[in-house]
């Protein structure tokens, strides 16, 4: 029998607590609930897609004033893709269909103060022609 320490355990629990910031984040987006996603990402957050740069306040005004896809019998079909954790950062690769748009987005997280928030996310829409 090994001895069993809480270190043995840190990389499931830190895992498990990003998986449950990445929960909230797609409920957020879904149910257009911008109190739950204010929650999950620092204050000085910028939101970035090619072309595009949003402060955390501007895209939080966008989702409270945009149609609600739960509202709006929307499928809930967000995919987690990918987590990578390094100590106290973390890099989410999500699909997050939106209405008519299918999102890519690459969520940046650091843990501050015991806590992991999202501190940057890029995103592009694959439905558009971008080239």
């Amino acid at each position: 029998m090994g001895n069993t320490t809480s270190s043995d355990n840190l990389g499931v629990n830190e895992f498990n607590l990003v998986i449950a910031l990445i929960a909230d984040y797609c409920d957020g987006l879904h149910f257009g609930d911008v109190e739950k996603l204010r929650r999950i990402f620092h204050a000085d957050a910028f939101l970035k897609a090619p072309g595009l740069r949003r402060s955390l306040e501007e895209w939080l005004s966008a989702v409270a004033t945009r149609p609600v896809p739960h509202k709006e019998e929307r499928c809930f079909e967000f995919k987690l893709l990918s987590i990578e954790i390094i100590q106290d950062q973390a890099m989410v690769k999500l699909e997050c269909p939106l209405f008519d748009h299918f999102y890519m987005d690459y969520l940046g997280l650091l843990k501050e103060n015991g806590c992991w928030l999202i501190v940057n996310k890029m995103y592009t829409d694959l439905q558009e022609d971008n080239s």
